[in-house]
């Protein structure tokens, strides 16, 4: 019985500590929370575009009279120079042509030489030189069409690239002006690389820039570099060339032209990459690292604070795009602002918390 009794006055005595424990109000601890100051800040606002390769310049080349195909002169795919023979039509009309134009200009000059002596000494009629004169100038004209017509039996290259086959064989009758090229010439380094952004992307951009604060002044702000199909970035960087004016109505985007070299060739025309250029810098940009941020049941970005006073406070967030590893806020976020990074598990809207510097534990070491 008097064990039963020393029991019973353990217990009680127990639940006395207890309860005086719960009355002195001893809580524990709020937890620790690792924070970083929001600041303002330079960022460079790259945009990644899908885009297709076009050529630097393509030439189509066709002949400018009828004629039989003699030769070809190149080799198909290879690489061809301004002016380059690259077909030879029959020039035996060409060359009677204007070898009989040639003579009668000859005729021609000579008469008209004569005429101008003469007309000095009055023996013949000003009418009769001048009509020497006018056959002369005739006889030039001809002379020198059939001088082009001539040469036009030689076909060269208009410009210097990569020349694909040849839709023509030696025999062939070509005429001039024909729809059906006999080849054709890309000029492939340098290469232009076709980017489509929204009109909305671009509508924004320029909004930012109007309202100052985006500048386009950025020391970086005309390169552009390339992902290529395979996932590998290509080794090369381009520059911005322009963008159109004009919304393709099919798919409400705008083309923005980069120009890449390309000696390698290693960029074909008709490739599908992805553009990386930089639009623009944004000077006083607020930025919040992705880890800081998660989304509310609706999607919406949020983030937690610790205010002045030590407590977690919940901020509704507008993100416009990710720089790097961070998010660009354009809403939610202020200037000194002490953002939450570290220990989000424990914290809690509207409790109090221990705000530290982010990082400054050492790793491994969880919050009290």
């Amino acid at each position: 019985m008097r064990h039963v009794s020393r029991t019973i006055f353990v217990v009680a005595l127990l639940l006395a500590t207890a309860a005086c424990n719960r009355s002195s109000g001893n809580k524990p601890p709020p937890p620790e929370v690792g924070v970083v100051t929001v600041q303002p800040q330079q960022a460079l606002l790259e945009v990644e575009l899908p885009g297709r390769t076009s050529p630097f310049a393509t030439s189509q080349v066709r002949p400018q009279i009828n004629g039989i195909v003699q030769a070809r002169l190149f080799k198909e795919g290879g690489q061809v120079a301004a002016g380059q023979p690259l077909y030879q039509i029959d020039p035996k009309p060409y060359r009677a042509t204007y070898d009989n134009a040639a003579a009668t200009l000859a005729t021609a000059k000579a008469k008209a030489t004569r005429y101008a002596a003469l007309l000095k000494e009055k023996a013949v009629a000003p009418q009769d030189y001048d009509d020497a004169l006018a056959a002369y100038k005739e006889a030039a004209a001809n002379a020198e069409a059939a001088r082009i017509n001539l040469d036009y039996t030689r076909i060269t290259a208009p410009i210097s690239g990569i020349i694909g086959r040849s839709l023509v064989t030696q025999g062939a009758l070509v005429t001039a002006n024909q729809a059906d090229p006999l080849a054709t010439i890309q000029t492939l380094d340098p290469i232009y690389v076709d980017i489509n952004q929204s009109s909305s992307e671009l509508l924004a951009l320029k909004r930012a820039m109007a309202d100052g604060q985006v500048s386009r002044d950025a020391p970086q702000g005309t390169r552009a570099t390339l992902i290529l199909d395979d996932g590998t970035t290509y080794g090369r960087e381009g520059t911005f060339e322009f963008s159109e004016v004009t919304v393709d109505q099919t798919t409400g985007t705008v083309t923005l032209r980069a120009r890449f070299p390309n000696p390698d060739g290693l960029l074909l025309p008709g490739m599908y990459v992805r553009a990386q250029i930089v639009e623009g810098v944004n000077e006083k940009a607020i930025l919040a690292p992705q880890q800081a941020v998660s989304r509310n049941e609706k999607g919406e970005p949020t983030a937690l604070i610790v205010d002045d006073k030590g407590i977690v406070r919940l901020r509704l967030l507008k993100v416009s795009r990710t720089v790097g590893d961070n998010w660009l806020v354009t809403d939610g976020l202020k200037a000194g602002d002490k953002l939450i990074v570290e220990g989000l598990q424990n914290a809690r809207p509207d409790q109090p918390a221990n705000a530290i510097p982010a990082g400054s534990k050492p790793a491994g070491q969880k919050p009290a």
